[in-house]
Formats: C-alpha cells, structure tokens, sequence
C-alpha cells in the first residue's frame, strides 16, 4: 500500500515515514523544507520538494497514492501571532489543496493532524472530544478550520478520514526553532545558556512522545472507528517548572530560568482526556514524559557530540 506523508522530512512526519517503511508500506514524502531536513529523508521514501499550495495534481497523478497523512503546516503558534496570513495561507488553504488532490485522485483515506491550540482555554480538564472550542490563537483557528474541510470532503465525496488532536509533541530531531518547549530548552540548556519561562511557569500542558504518536498512527491504517476525532496525549499535567527541572537534572545545566512575561494566546492549563481513543483504538502510549524527555536529551547530547 502507497501513503503520501507531507511533511514528512519534518520533526513529527520522518519518524513516521520511518515507521511505515518498518511496516512494509511505499511512502512518498511531499515537503517544501521549510522546517524540514534533508537528513531525516529516509532513502527508500519516494521524496518531493513541493508546497502544500504547489502543483500536488502533478504528485498524485504519477504516485497514486491510497492513503494521505497530512502533517505538514505551520505549527508554530506564536509565529502565526505575527503572521496570521501565512498561518491561514498555509494551513487552511494548504489542507484545501491536498483535499482537492485527494478527491481527484481517488484517494481512500486521510489521516489530518491537528493540535490541542484548537481549544483555548478550557472551561474543564480533562478535555474532552467534546469539549467547547474557542481557539485563542490565529494557529488554533487554521488547524480547527481545516478540520471542517477535512469532514466536508467525506459528506459530500466519501473520503475516509481520521483526524488526531495532539497535546505537546517532543522527541528526537526536534527543532529548537520551532519554540517547542522541551526541544528548545534542552538545547539551550546543554548549551549553557538560560532558557526564557513565559509567565511564573505553573501552566501546564500534556506531551507525547513523537515514537509513540509515529507507531500508533500507522497501527490505525486500517482502523474504521465509530468516532472520527480523537485526542492523543498522555493524560497527564506537567508544568513548565516541572520540564524545567527534570531537563536541568538530564542536560546538567547549572543555572536557573529567565522569567518573562506571558504571551498572549497561550493558555494557562490543559490536560486530554484520551479515553475515547483508548477504548476504540486502543491508544496505550510507552513513554512517561520523565522517560521521553531522558531520551530527547541523549539525542541532542549525540547531535552536539
């Protein structure tokens, strides 16, 4: 079986191009580099350095691919801030064009990739799937709008979709550019250099660990499941501080935090209820954050090595 992954040299999309290569499936990767690495290519994918908003006809024409996962975007929340535009631009009007593709090739399945920004500030923990969505940032609205697209094309084409809601992703071949806060801190810490708390550091988020978000989402291939939007996440608060400490006593960074204030379209606290996932899917994550986060720094510390 053929799967198209956009973004697949990226942080998230190459550890599950290398996962569905392990799998025994042929994978074609559509990426515009952007944040992704050459490196992180595996050499038996199929590899297009194409935009999402580029000539995907071309792609699917010659590859004919039977299931997309739709990964690429601009993930990057305090970026869409600044550049709301290219945010929409990209992941709204990105995900319309590989849905455009989708349909005109024929395509059986998508897997679309969104984010726990879709919320906002939660009115209850833990959240759940059925939980009120007011997204506070221009991120949050482009990722919950491409959702609707996303249902749209199987109302009214009969294209197969699962949708996954991720909490914090973290892991190897993480970007540090890319502000997400495990990555970045550790590889500021190893450097020697203090890394910047937004706010008193007491908010919380829940991570998942990027090898147990690339296994299950090839186990769920084939999965036809009565719901079609799940969250996937540990079900566990960590807090900032928490991160900052347990990464202190990984890196073997001497100094303390810089305390700055908060951003504005950041909420304060969340944490996923992934039972619906766990009862029709079987989602058991391998990774405590504590685990996940000893292997993160390892990674880095072999990248700096």
């Amino acid at each position: 079986m053929k799967v198209l992954v956009t973004g697949g040299a990226g942080f998230i999309g190459s550890h599950l191009t290398d996962t569905l290569i392990k799998e025994g499936y042929e994978v074609v990767i559509v990426d515009n580099m952007s944040t992704g690495k050459r490196e992180y290519v595996n050499p038996q994918a199929s590899f297009y350095h194409e935009d999402l908003n580029g000539n995907l006809d071309a792609v699917f024409e010659k590859e004919k691919p039977e299931i997309v996962m739709h990964l690429a975007a601009n993930v990057d929340l305090r970026k869409s801030l600044q550049e709301p535009i290219h945010d929409a631009t990209t992941n709204i009007l990105g995900t319309i064009n590989v849905l455009e593709a989708c349909r005109k090739h024929k395509v059986r399945k998508i897997i679309y990739t969104s984010t726990s920004a879709r919320v906002g500030e939660p009115v209850r923990l833990p959240v759940a799937e059925d939980h009120p969505i007011n997204p506070l940032s221009p991120y949050g609205i482009s990722k919950h709008t491409a959702e609707h697209y996303v249902w749209m094309y199987h109302q009214l084409y009969g294209l197969d979709y699962l949708i996954f809601c991720f909490g914090n992703v973290y892991g190897p071949r993480d970007d540090p550019k890319t502000t997400r806060v495990t990555g970045l801190f550790t590889d500021k810490m190893l450097r020697g250099e203090a890394p910047k708390i937004f706010g008193d550091g007491t908010q919380t988020r829940d991570f998942i660990y990027v090898l147990d978000l690339a296994e299950f989402l090839v186990f769920c291939i084939p999965k036809t499941p009565e719901h079609k939007l799940f969250h996937l996440a540990n079900g566990t608060q960590v807090s900032v501080n928490e991160l900052f400490n347990l990464l202190k006593k990984y890196t073997g960074f001497n100094g303390e935090a810089i305390h700055v204030p908060a951003i504005k379209g950041e909420v304060h606290d969340i944490v996923f209820d992934t039972s619906l996932v766990q009862r029709e899917l079987g989602w058991k994550p391998r990774h405590t954050y504590e685990q996940g986060a000893r292997e993160t720094v390892e990674w880095f510390k072999s990248r700096m090595n």
